[in-house]
């Protein structure tokens, strides 16, 4: 698709994703672009188990925020539901893994949360062979990104959403790697094909929480951060 990005929203942005005075920390320039940090490095403050299940599967070690792998876990949104809004955040995963992050999440619809972000090891995860939909950077089975510069994994990764009206753009390590436009014929089309087409009101904009799933493997992540957009 030839969207053009977010060039004017994102310009604070692009240097202070990449700048950081330290781990799960703002900088002085984020700060005063509007971010908002959703991971002390210590504590869960701001998350809490999707659909009121209960707490388990994550710990905070080392300043990163760990999906305990082959336990009785539960997905992690955000208290807050966001409409516009810039989230970026930092993850990897080891051999095999699999994770995401979803958006314009409710708790409404159990079975199709919301818009998934997919993180992966798109060569060796089952998933991940299926096909670009469902690898790395993909709106989980429903379009493909595209050049993506994924780092090998067990390396971190740097990787951003961002929704401004009905457009959605998926970044990652720097690179703008999937723009779609909600309600547009390729969004339609990717729906009709996928899993989630059983669901009507699936693909459509709400304000909705943040998502971090749990997949039964380790996932670690850092450097989780908001602002939102006007």
């Amino acid at each position: 698709m030839n969207l053009r990005p977010l060039a004017a929203c994102l310009s604070l942005a692009a240097c202070a994703f990449t700048a950081h005075a330290a781990e799960n920390e703002l900088t002085a320039a984020e700060k005063k672009a509007g971010w908002t940090l959703l991971f002390d490095g210590k504590t869960l403050d701001g998350w809490r188990p999707y659909n009121k299940k209960p707490a388990g599967g994550w710990e905070v070690v080392d300043g990163t925020l760990h999906a305990i792998a082959k336990v009785k876990g539960v997905e992690l949104i955000t208290e807050k539901k966001y409409d516009n809004f810039e989230f970026s955040w930092e993850w990897k995963l080891p051999e095999a893994g699999n994770n995401g992050v979803k958006y314009f999440v409710t708790e409404a619809r159990p079975g199709a949360p919301g818009h998934e972000y997919q993180m992966i090891d798109d060569a060796r995860h089952p998933d991940g062979k299926i096909g670009p939909h469902r690898q790395t950077a993909a709106f989980y089975d429903v379009i493909p990104a595209a050049d993506r510069p994924t780092k090998p994994v067990g390396e971190w990764n740097a990787s951003r959403i961002t929704v401004k009206g009905n457009r959605v753009e998926h970044w990652l390590n720097g690179k703008n790697v999937l723009s779609y436009e909600l309600g547009s014929d390729a969004v339609k089309a990717g729906l009709a094909k996928s899993k989630f087409a059983k669901y009507p009101d699936f693909g459509t904009k709400i304000a909705g929480h943040i998502m971090l799933t749990y997949h039964q493997d380790n996932c670690w992540y850092r450097n989780i951060k908001i602002r939102e957009l006007k």
